[in-house]
């Protein structure tokens, strides 16, 4: 996820005078920030590798003998995800669109 958002960064900066020569006010950009935060942090959560936190917690529970496997986890951990990014979409649409 960090690797992604560091990628992204640059690119959500080189759009911001794009919006104001478009006359995007540039409230409306901090939509792109917004997506990009709550979609790095949230996207991850929804498999065992998606996130290294996942991989931290599924590492201790093996350790004290409660294994996590990937469908499992994902059977769980997927629809979840979907709708913390739709709770998310919801949010950023109310507020800013």
């Amino acid at each position: 996820n960090i690797p992604f958002v560091a990628t992204m960064i640059p690119m959500v900066k080189s759009m911001l005078p794009v919006f104001q020569q478009a006359g995007i006010p540039l409230e409306q950009a901090e939509t792109l920030w917004w997506a990009l935060a709550l979609g790095a942090c949230l996207g991850g959560n929804g498999t065992l590798v998606g996130a290294s936190a996942n991989l931290i917690v599924a590492g201790i529970a093996e350790r004290n003998g409660v294994p996590f496997r990937f469908l499992p986890f994902l059977k769980v951990a997927f629809p979840l995800m979907i709708l913390q990014v739709l709770i998310s979409t919801l949010y950023i649409w109310m507020r800013y669109l």
